[in-house]
């Protein structure tokens, strides 16, 4: 059975953000996820975690000026600083909010600057991550997202993520499979899970086309959920969809597949 995770960013949204940890609980979920912690302090994240005794699964490092366009500096050279600080903060907000995974969004291609220098400058960020991490019992995962919502996003496919890894030759580092993200850019979906499931650390769940919840498009989730468990597939499904009508509504389809939060 799977084990969902509501993604706060994109649930609940009929409330104010530190409102979504109860509507969450009321709701039935017991896993929690979302992209940024670091507009609250850990210890008002933690204490509302603890209060509606959910446990959150994951969160990502920062990724520039989001507002601005930016979707990650980790390929921008002239960002390596900003990058590693950013770790560093992502490491204090881990061990309050006791988070076992971070995940890297890398950032777009960027005029002026080799795509190979960009790239070199990654492998290095995601080392020095990947490492620091690791020091703290925590994972890095890499998310590649389509360049179709995303233009110019640097990582759009599984094969060259994990082509990545290999180049950086760290254990302490995994993909967070976006199943929405992977069905625009490649499909091949349950196939490309199994051949990489050791790689996986994560996965998160929406429907295409729209990007709203399972079985307002063409993905057949029934059977990849199914296949998951199959598998012997461990980890978290965060539920990163804009659900329609509602987000009470729209988790009619997880008794509708047979599974429960």
């Amino acid at each position: 059975m799977p084990k969902f995770s509501a993604n706060l960013n994109f649930l609940f949204k009929e409330y104010s953000f530190l409102d979504r940890f109860e509507a969450s609980k009321e709701a039935g979920f017991h896993y929690v996820e979302y992209m940024f912690p670091y507009e609250y302090p850990p210890e008002t994240l933690k204490s509302l975690l603890d209060k509606y005794e959910l446990k959150q699964v994951l969160f990502n490092l920062p990724a520039g000026e989001w507002d601005k366009g930016e979707r990650g500096v980790a390929v921008d050279p002239n960002k390596i600083d900003t990058f590693r600080k950013g770790v560093e903060q992502a490491i204090k907000y881990a061990r309050v909010l006791d988070v076992k995974l971070i995940n890297c969004l890398v950032g777009k291609r960027l005029e002026g600057i080799p795509p190979r220098d960009q790239r070199d400058v990654l492998i290095k960020n995601l080392s020095y991550a990947s490492f620091k991490l690791a020091k703290e019992g925590l994972t890095l995962l890499v998310e590649p997202l389509n360049t179709y919502d995303i233009p110019g996003f640097f990582l759009y496919n599984t094969q060259d993520t994990i082509r990545l890894f290999k180049e950086i030759g760290e254990t302490h580092i995994k993909l967070q499979y976006d199943v929405y993200h992977m069905q625009k850019m490649e499909g091949n979906l349950t196939e490309t899970i199994r051949d990489n499931l050791t790689r996986i650390g994560h996965i998160q769940i929406a429907d295409n086309p729209g990007r709203h919840q399972p079985g307002t498009g063409e993905i057949n989730y029934r059977f990849l959920l199914d296949e998951l468990d199959r598998m012997g597939y461990k980890g978290f499904v965060g539920l990163e969809y804009n659900p329609l009508p509602d987000t009470l509504s729209s988790l009619s389809w997880v008794k509708e597949l047979g599974f429960s939060l």
